[in-house]
């Protein structure tokens, strides 16, 4: 059956060995669409649909001639039922207010369907550090909300602006499903994330958001912020687009049960960069988060658009992919990234007269696939078609590439007759981490399986005594055979 598909695959190949697969969406005609496929989204009890729409592209940033509303409303005829948007999208947030009340999806209005709104995924962002207090007079992240705002403050806007008036009133029974910490991924600010969890105190002159975002989960107000013990919320996740061994450190702190969900980049491109699918992907999945990936046509520089954030209408793509370059290729890429449940993207156009021209309904389409639904050498062919474009580099949104490191924070221990040694999970550069070996006197001893490190319970090995002056390293070892050593270790009795 695999050589069957290699020599498909072969059939539709042209010039300089770039697969073009032909677009799914040949009909004007839409309705006998089938159902869109879902999947499991971690731990969370809701299957997704495959594709999410995504809250910037033309919902942020919307040319004159394009009705932002349009595009919501075709995302839910459709059955897409993963929404994303953000505190920081512009009116992305009140635009989909608008159109959930035309479907019966605000709660206290005439037609509102509980049932319905419960078989819809929304899911906004705070950038936003803390619940209270500030830093030599300063807020912690960003936020496009009130001077002075905090992670909370973020929470209820949303809900103004999806389900309310737009200045603060929100119906009872509204509630966001997932609250992300938006662009998780610098130290020095996400380290305030977690103050307050072990022991929150309504005296406390600061915060972390995990904390207050925790009392609008629950109902709870343990850290005060929550009075009227609301439950505006379903579950807490993280977002980052830069450095996945920050995120993983995040999720690894959690000894709360408090992370439900992470969005991260999953392109064809990623594993040119400092790469999330063979790092953050696997300790999130591991720790059964639910895994959203995002940036599939980095933001349109996979196309016509220059490498780097749209800032304005004129920025976005609103094309269908390319000879070069087929969309189909990249969303199905993203979708067979091991441990992803969905994509988000931003839609620039629609066209309800011609689907081929309608990137909402070619990338839906692209989205019905299983989680293994391409080989691997179809996978290798699709990242090497991307590698081209701009020289690979496309991904201005994560950082450069590193080579796969030796385990990192590596320490020994000696104590009686017993030699110890603890360390933390490796970097994997473009292959999964399989093991470490455990090199005595230039000899492999022993072999230490590698897992996904969900906590910061590190990886160790043990040695009896032996000789004096023995030299030990610890080597990474991914699955193409690749190594990393780290630096030796003297032993002394």
């Amino acid at each position: 059956m695999k050589n069957k598909r290699r020599s498909i695959l072969k059939s539709s190949m042209c010039g300089g060995g770039m697969l073009l697969v032909p677009n799914l969406v040949t009909g004007k005609s839409t309705s006998l669409s089938p159902k869109p496929m879902t999947r499991s989204f971690g731990r969370i009890e809701h299957n997704v649909t495959t594709m999410g729409l995504g809250g910037q592209a033309s919902l942020m940033w919307t040319p004159a001639d394009v009705n932002p509303e349009a595009i919501i409303h075709k995302a839910l005829d459709r059955g897409i039922n993963y929404f994303d948007t953000s505190n920081i999208y512009g009116q992305s947030q009140t635009l989909i207010g608008k159109v959930f009340r035309e479907h019966g999806l605000v709660a206290g209005l005439p037609g509102y369907s509980e049932s319905k709104r419960r078989s819809i995924f929304l899911t906004s962002k705070t950038g936003l550090r803390l619940a209270k207090g500030y830093i030599n007079g300063n807020v912690i992240g960003s936020t496009d909300g009130p001077k002075g705002s905090h992670a909370l403050d973020d929470v209820r806007r949303t809900l103004t602006q999806v389900f309310g008036d737009g200045k603060g009133y929100y119906p009872p029974g509204s509630y966001v499903d997932m609250v992300l910490i938006h662009y998780t991924g610098y130290p020095q600010i996400d380290k305030y994330l977690y103050l307050g969890m072990d022991r929150p105190d309504p005296a406390d002159e600061m915060i972390g958001a995990f904390a207050g975002l925790r009392d609008l989960r629950d109902g709870t107000n343990l850290t005060g912020l929550n009075p009227k013990h609301e439950k505006l919320i379903r579950y807490i996740g993280i977002s980052g687009h830069s450095d996945p061994m920050q995120m993983m450190k995040i999720i690894q702190q959690d000894q709360y049960g408090l992370l439900d969900g992470i969005l991260v980049p999953a392109n064809a491109n990623d594993k040119l960069h400092k790469n999330m699918q063979n790092n953050v992907i696997p300790v999130a999945k591991a720790k059964g988060l639910g895994v959203v990936g995002m940036k599939v046509f980095s933001d349109g520089a996979m196309y016509s658009k220059d490498a780097k954030f749209t800032e304005v209408p004129d920025e976005v793509v609103r094309s269908v992919g390319s000879k070069y370059m087929p969309s189909e290729s990249l969303v199905k890429y993203s979708l067979t990234v091991p441990g992803v449940d969905v994509v988000i993207m931003g839609i620039g156009q629609i066209d309800n007269t011609d689907s081929r021209n309608c990137q909402l309904e070619q990338n839906l389409q692209a989205a019905q696939i299983g989680r293994n639904g391409l080989s691997q050498l179809d996978r290798e062919e699709i990242e090497q078609m991307a590698g081209r474009i701009k020289d690979g580099k496309t991904n201005y949104f994560q950082l450069p590439q590193e080579s796969m490191s030796a385990p990192n924070h590596l320490k020994m221990e000696q104590k009686s007759n017993q030699i110890t040694f603890t360390w933390d999970t490796a970097f994997a550069d473009k292959h999964i981490i399989t093991h470490y070996d455990i090199v005595k006197n230039d000899v492999k001893i022993a072999q230490v399986k590698h897992t996904p490190q969900i906590n910061e319970t590190p990886f160790h090995f043990k040695d009896t005594r032996g000789q004096n002056n023995e030299v030990y390293k610890i080597v990474t070892v991914d699955a193409a055979g690749h190594t990393a050593e780290s630096k030796e270790f003297i032993a002394k009795w």
